[in-house]
């Protein structure tokens, strides 16, 4: 059966390398190479077609990443070596039969990736952050720090925008709770959305973003920008940069959280929290610029407030009290998530900061999803495989908001 390569290797001896081929030519030379080997050997109508747009791919765009980066149900892309490909449908990973040609041919996808990002990779800087054209986030790891060849992976985006009544249809978030983080958002809370890798913290600061006034000025700080901020005109979104080749102009997020403070801004929003920067942007968020919005990993709401601790310490030596009174004054609500079991992603609890006293600092948990299991005699078996399989939930509320200031001050009466 004729094969990928041998019609890659066929094409590569009929191109012209010396110049520019449009794409016509290309697609011209492809399908004459497919005749040619169609009349030696029989190749199905849409064997033929498939095979079409792999070699177009492989020399015109991503090579086989292609069509996976043009499937809108494929949310991440892994890839192991030439050999591993695994790809995630609706929460579920699954192994790809695609190959790359080569590994030099893998390497050539991934400089492709990374130079659109104005980044650079190699043996001596192995590991990078980038982005595709439509968001997209990338990882690539090489060898020698990858044992098993470069490793790739890409986080996808959705191309329309997810908004908060998206997440309710998904059941990630009831009405209640979602109208309770609008109002909250809208009358300037400082909030923080923590959880696991993959829960959803980016989207769902994307779908919070709604509800900000839409005359404020909001600057944006990330590592890698892939933040969607809906309906803001005056908007100002900044990237960090990594050092070039000599090792200079390295632009860092504490850097860009400083310039920001001189730009007038009513909010900061920066996409994720890692490191040191965490000191800056607790010294913004108790300088009057209320209603930011942030995001970090943690498995709870207890547990990023110790991450914020140890990030704090990471970028200046102060006493723990003096950290926990700067986070406690300038965070007022977290909102946890999760991926379940069933690879549903959930609000799974808004916490409020209550203060600092007694050497620590409270918080009061305001909403916490519950799981339910329905025992009912007249559940079928099919409904009851259902149920292990699913997970059935509701959301609680657990106490009210304790600080309304803002909210009256909005005026908002919850």
């Amino acid at each position: 059966m004729i094969q990928a390569e041998q019609l890659h290797a066929r094409i590569l001896e009929e191109l012209d390398l010396s110049r520019d081929i449009p794409d016509e030519e290309l697609t011209e030379l492809i399908h004459r190479v497919l005749d040619e080997a169609s009349g030696r050997e029989y190749i199905p109508l849409g064997k033929k077609a498939e095979l079409g747009r792999e070699l177009f791919n492989a020399f015109r765009k991503f090579d086989l990443l292609q069509e996976f980066l043009e499937d809108d149900d494929i949310t991440e892309i892994m890839i192991n070596g030439t050999q591993n490909i695994f790809i995630e449908k609706a929460g579920r990973i699954s192994q790809s039969d695609k190959r790359f040609l080569s590994a030099d041919k893998l390497e050539d996808v991934i400089q492709q990736i990374v130079a659109g990002s104005n980044r650079l990779v190699n043996e001596a800087s192995p590991i990078v952050d980038a982005r595709l054209a439509d968001g997209s986030r990338v990882n690539v790891v090489l060898p020698p720090v990858a044992l098993n060849g470069p490793i790739v992976t890409i986080r996808k985006f959705a191309k329309e925008v997810i908004t908060m009544n998206k997440l309710m249809e998904w059941q990630s978030i009831n009405s209640e709770v979602s109208g309770f983080l609008a109002s909250l958002v809208a009358a300037g809370y400082n909030i923080f959305i923590s959880g696991g890798t993959g829960s959803g913290k980016t989207t769902f600061l994307n779908a919070l973003s709604q509800y900000i006034p839409k005359n404020e000025r909001i600057i944006t700080i990330e590592d890698n920008a892939e933040l969607q901020i809906q309906n803001i005109k005056n908007l100002v979104r900044l990237e960090a940069r990594n050092a070039n080749v000599e090792g200079t102009g390295e632009v860092t997020i504490r850097d860009l959280i400083k310039s920001a403070l001189r730009m007038r801004p009513d909010r900061i929003i920066v996409g994720e929290v890692r490191s040191a920067e965490a000191i800056d942007m607790l010294q913004a968020l108790n300088t009057g610029h209320d209603g930011s919005l942030s995001t970090g990993h943690a498995n709870s709401p207890k547990d990023m407030i110790s991450r914020l601790e140890t990030m704090v310490l990471m970028g200046m030596d102060l006493p723990l009290p003096a950290i926990e009174r700067q986070i406690a004054s300038g965070l007022d609500i977290i909102v946890h998530l999760g991926r379940l079991r069933d690879k549903s992603r959930k609000v799974l609890e808004v916490t409020e900061v209550l203060g600092y006293w007694d050497g620590q600092i409270h918080l009061q948990t305001i909403y916490r999803y519950e799981e339910i299991r329905k025992e009912d005699e007249n559940v079928t078996e099919n409904e009851k495989k259902d149920q292990e399989n699913k997970v059935h939930g509701e959301w609680e509320k657990v106490a009210e908001l304790f600080h309304r200031e803002k909210l009256v001050a909005a005026g908002y009466y919850i």
